[in-house]
C-alpha cells in the first residue's frame, strides 16, 4: 500500500502571470489564494491556501508536482524507502511558500520533480468560486497529473515498487498518435492510483516541452463542465478537444490549453475504485465517445 495519499499541488513557472490569473479564475473557476510572495500567483479550489502556485520566470514549465502523505511518520518512512532504493532525496527549503510542515523532493526516472509533503495548512476563509464551481478534492486530492516518461519499464518499477502506486490500467499507443514516427513497436500509457481516484498519475512517452502533458480537475456536476465550456467560448480560451467520456476512468471532460502550454482536462463523474477487488486491464479505446482533438492527437 502506498504511503502517498493524493496529488496535493502543482508548482508552475510562467512568463505571463496575468494570463494565468485570468485563466485560473475566469476559465477554471478557481479563486485567488494567499501566499508569502507578492510576485507569485496562488490559486485555490478548496480549503487549501493554493493548489496551483505560479511563479514568474523566463520559461513556461512545470516545476513540480506535490504529493501528500498522512503525517511526519509516513513522510519519514517514505524517505527511508526512497533512500534504500538508491533514490537521491533533495531538500525543499521554502516550506512557507508551500504552506506545509515538512517536505522533500526526488526526480523520477524521466527527470520529473516530485515533492512529498505533510502538514498542509488550511485556509480559514471558505472557498468560493467566482462561478459557483465545486471541485472534487478531499481524499481524492486535486486531480491527476499526466507526465512524460522516457523509459516505461523504469518508470513502472519506480512508481509501483518504490512509491507503492497501484497499476490501474494500461493503454497501447500507436507512435503516430502522439506525434512520433510510425513503428511496429507499441508504446504504453500507464495509469496508477494511490487512493480512491481511478488514477492520480499517468505517464507515457508523449512529447511535452513544458514537462507536463495535462492536469485533470474534477467538478461536482456536469453543469460545472458545461459552464466552463461556455466560458472558454466567451474568453476565447484555446479548447483543444470536444467533450467526451474516457473509457477507463469514465470521466466526462474536455481539454483546454493553459498559458504555460500544457493542458487542463476539466471533467465530471470520474470513477473511484476499491483496490482489493480491482483488476488491472488494458484499455483498448481512449474514449467511449467524443474527445475529438482539434490538433489530431490525443491524451
Amino acid at each position: 500500500m502506498s504511503l502517498i495519499r493524493s496529488l496535493g499541488y502543482l508548482r508552475v513557472e510562467s512568463t505571463d502571470l496575468p494570463a494565468w490569473q485570468e485563466f485560473g479564475t475566469k476559465i477554471l473557476g478557481m479563486s485567488p489564494g494567499r501566499g508569502p510572495s507578492e510576485k507569485s500567483l496562488y490559486l485555490r479550489m478548496d480549503s487549501l491556501p493554493a493548489r496551483i502556485v505560479v511563479t514568474p520566470g523566463s520559461r513556461d514549465r512545470l516545476v513540480a508536482t506535490g504529493w501528500e502523505v498522512a503525517d511526519f511518520s509516513a513522510l519519514a518512512r517514505l524517505r527511508d524507502v526512497l533512500e534504500s532504493a538508491g533514490v537521491a532525496v533533495k531538500p525543499v527549503d521554502d516550506l512557507g511558500d508551500r504552506r506545509v510542515a515538512e517536505a522533500f523532493a526526488v526526480d523520477d526516472p524521466s527527470g520529473n520533480r516530485l515533492e512529498f509533503f505533510c502538514g498542509a495548512a488550511l485556509d480559514t476563509r471558505p472557498f468560493a468560486s467566482p462561478y459557483g464551481t465545486t471541485f472534487v478534492t478531499g481524499e481524492q486530492g486535486m486531480g491527476h497529473a499526466v507526465l512524460p516518461a522516457t523509459d516505461d519499464a523504469a518508470s513502472l518499477r519506480f512508481y509501483t515498487e518504490v512509491l507503492g502506486f497501484r497499476l490501474r490500467d494500461s493503454m497501447r499507443l500507436h507512435p503516430e498518435m502522439i506525434g512520433l514516427p510510425p513503428s511496429d513497436t507499441p508504446l504504453w500509457m500507464r495509469f496508477l492510483g494511490c487512493g480512491p481516484r481511478h488514477h492520480s498519475i499517468a505517464f507515457a512517452p508523449i512529447p511535452a516541452p513544458t514537462g507536463m502533458v495535462h492536469l485533470m480537475m474534477e467538478t461536482a456536476s456536469i453543469d460545472d463542465v458545461g459552464r466552463a465550456i461556455d466560458r472558454c467560448g466567451r474568453h476565447k480560451a484555446p479548447m483543444i478537444s470536444t467533450l467526451g467520456r474516457h473509457a477507463n476512468d469514465e470521466m466526462i471532460s474536455f481539454y483546454v490549453r493553459t498559458p504555460s502550454g500544457f493542458d487542463i482536462e476539466y471533467g465530471y463523474g470520474g470513477l473511484t475504485v476499491d483496490d482489493p477487488t480491482w483488476v488491472a486491464r488494458e484499455t483498448t479505446s481512449h474514449s467511449v465517445w467524443g474527445h475529438r482533438f482539434f490538433g489530431g492527437g490525443g491524451h
